[in-house]
């Protein structure tokens, strides 16, 4: 062969690279979920995050006898909690006030700077003030501290100045220093806000499970939108009373016909002299019934057309479950039953149309 020729056969080998150097070579498939493209505004938000995440992941190890002493003051307190702080504290403040109230401790915000212009009139003896200012030297809080221990109202210290003003003030000063801020200047209030705000959410969660803070309170305090919703009971949206289509063992089925009719839900139920609950008629047995007996029907009564084993549900279950329910056995209706199986109303597709859960 050739000489040239073999060198042209050599040429267009593929190159194979050896395990060595394929080890070496990053394989990018931008498919895979755990890619991340590097691109510089992604790199400075992971950043953020990364600092932000640190920030709140220390606090955990301060935690010791000052939050101890704060959880006490909270849950000894007879009035209200009163939050303060500016600027972005404040707003930080607005938020925990909100996670107090909503998870069993009553408290509301207010503007340290109104505290001084009239707003003192809503401290009253019994409530206890939770400060937030990242130094501890804000003006605003400084100069309200003075009328608020006149008052001889305790206050709890979210702060990173532990020698502060505020600080030497307060009953209990709960560490929320920060090494920096995730702001590229170290100047915005970004993993100290975080930081403040994670640990009103531990103060809050803590003191929430302290006082037995349950499900059906935490209803009370959501009653609109889709979280209230979400934790209605049953005994909140049946209906009960003469809304409660029902006719005796012997009710002849001119009469059952007629019950079913007038209260426009497809059904009634059928119940002993004392309201205990023994089956349902619907619309289908009616019908099934007129198949079976035919002109007969007439002399037929409830016990001889009844179903038995109707689903039931307690008042006392959540109004989800009820759809869950009616879902599972393709029903429109349960009925609500006590302990001793007493009918004391029932719970409509409709109900749980009008009450958001649909």
């Amino acid at each position: 062969m050739p000489k040239e020729n073999t060198e042209l056969n050599e040429l267009a080998k593929p190159v194979v690279p050896s395990a060595a150097e394929a080890a070496d070579v990053p394989v990018v498939n931008e498919f895979d979920p755990s890619y991340v493209p590097q691109h510089p505004d992604l790199e400075q938000a992971r950043q953020v995050l990364e600092l932000e995440a640190e920030a709140v992941s220390e606090l955990a190890g301060r935690l010791g006898d000052e939050f101890l002493k704060a959880i006490d003051i909270l849950f000894s307190c007879q009035g209200k909690v009163v939050v303060t702080g500016m600027g972005k504290s404040g707003h930080i403040a607005s938020k925990i006030a909100a996670t107090f109230a909503s998870t069993g401790t009553p408290a509301f915000f207010v503007h340290p700077a109104e505290l001084r212009h009239g707003d003192f009139g809503m401290l009253a003896e019994g409530d206890v003030v939770l400060a937030l200012s990242g130094s501890g030297e804000t003006i605003e809080i400084r100069q309200a501290i003075e009328p608020i221990k006149r008052l001889g109202l305790p206050i709890i210290a979210l702060t990173g100045g532990l020698k502060s003003t505020l600080a030497q003030f307060s009953t209990a000063v709960v560490d929320v220093a920060v090494k920096r801020e995730a702001c590229l200047l170290n100047l915005a209030p970004t993993s100290s806000t975080t930081a403040a705000l994670a640990m009103g959410d531990a103060l809050a969660i803590v003191l929430m499970t302290k006082k037995g803070f349950k499900t059906e309170d935490f209803a009370r305090s959501h009653p609109g939108g889709a979280l209230g919703a979400q934790l209605l009971k049953v005994e909140d949206v049946m209906r009960s009373g003469v809304a409660v289509p029902f006719v005796s063992l012997t009710t002849e089925y001119n009469d059952v016909l007629s019950e079913i009719t007038s209260k426009k839900l497809g059904f009634t139920t059928v119940q002993y002299p004392d309201g205990r609950l023994c089956g349902v008629i619907t619309d289908g047995d009616l019908r099934r019934t007129i198949l079976k007996f035919g002109a007969d029907v007439f002399a037929k009564c409830a016990q001889e057309i009844m179903t038995v084993k109707p689903k039931t549900i307690s008042a006392h279950a959540l109004a989800k479950e009820a759809l869950k329910e009616m879902e599972r056995h393709s029903v429109s209706d349960l009925l609500i039953v006590d302990d001793n199986d007493r009918v004391t109303g029932l719970i409509d597709l409709k109900d749980l149309l009008r009450a958001g859960l649909i």
